[in-house]
């Protein structure tokens, strides 16, 4: 076990949305629901175990739970979106997350790290998997396609300690058991190509990771490498 209390990042904003009728664009075909587009919260803001108050996800089975309670994205981030994609104005919030962190990014942050956020507290569970819906909210068919491809992705958190948390504090590490597993390096295991089973089932193991994310690696790790892309594919693509 590691500790490093002296690591904090600032919260440069805090976002929550719920599930709306989204606009089907170039696709009339396919009405979608999604709470992706997230309203800045100014003042304090209650964490519970699943959510943060006002916010929400459309899809139960793919987003929400226990696992996958607060979203994080990295601000550091942008600059980069901002040349891939200039046509968008890329900011706090434009990637649908709860938290937009300053300072930190997916090098930095470990599967399992500790944080604290006043009297809230949080633990990294995995990293979050881009699909189509990052996509089509902004009409840019590519981009779940580029934000895996770049490792640009993100984190979960589940929450350990409920509480309130406002915009302009800091999340202080408390906790590192897992040193090697930064979020990074989930990335790199989980969209690797060609897969390495080995690395699979020792992510895996990590005690802290999502269910989710064991469930994927324990059973992709005996299984055909065209089945696990096909999974991926349909997510990205967003095939029934």
């Amino acid at each position: 076990m590691t500790t490093a209390t002296d690591t904090a990042y600032p919260i440069v904003s805090i976002h929550v949305g719920r599930p709306r009728a989204m606009d089907a664009g170039d696709d009339p075909g396919k009405p979608w629901t999604s709470g992706i587009i997230k309203d800045r919260v100014d003042g304090p803001i209650r964490v519970g175990r699943e959510n943060l108050d006002g916010d929400g996800q459309a899809d139960l089975v793919h987003h929400g739970g226990v696992d996958k309670a607060v979203l994080a994205y990295p601000a550091v981030h942008f600059p980069f979106w901002k040349q891939e994609f200039p046509d968008v104005h890329w900011g706090d919030g434009t990637f649908g997350e709860n938290l937009t962190i300053a300072e930190a990014d997916e090098t930095k942050v470990c599967i399992g790290d500790v944080f604290e956020i006043g009297d809230c507290v949080l633990q990294v569970s995995q990293p979050r998997q881009p699909c189509w819906k990052l996509s089509r909210r902004w009409r840019l068919p590519k981009l779940a396609v580029r934000v895996q491809q770049t490792r640009r992705t993100g984190w979960y958190f589940r929450v350990l300690s409920t509480g309130t948390i406002r915009p302009g504090q800091s999340m202080h590490l408390t906790r590192r058991d897992y040193p090697d597993f930064t979020v990074a390096f989930a990335n790199d295991v989980m969209f690797a190509k060609p897969r390495d089973a080995a690395l699979d089932l020792r992510l895996a193991a990590c005690d802290a990771l999502s269910v989710s994310w064991k469930k994927t690696l324990n059973t992709r790790s005996g299984g055909s490498e065209s089945d696990h892309q096909s999974s991926v594919d349909a997510r990205l693509r967003g095939d029934s």
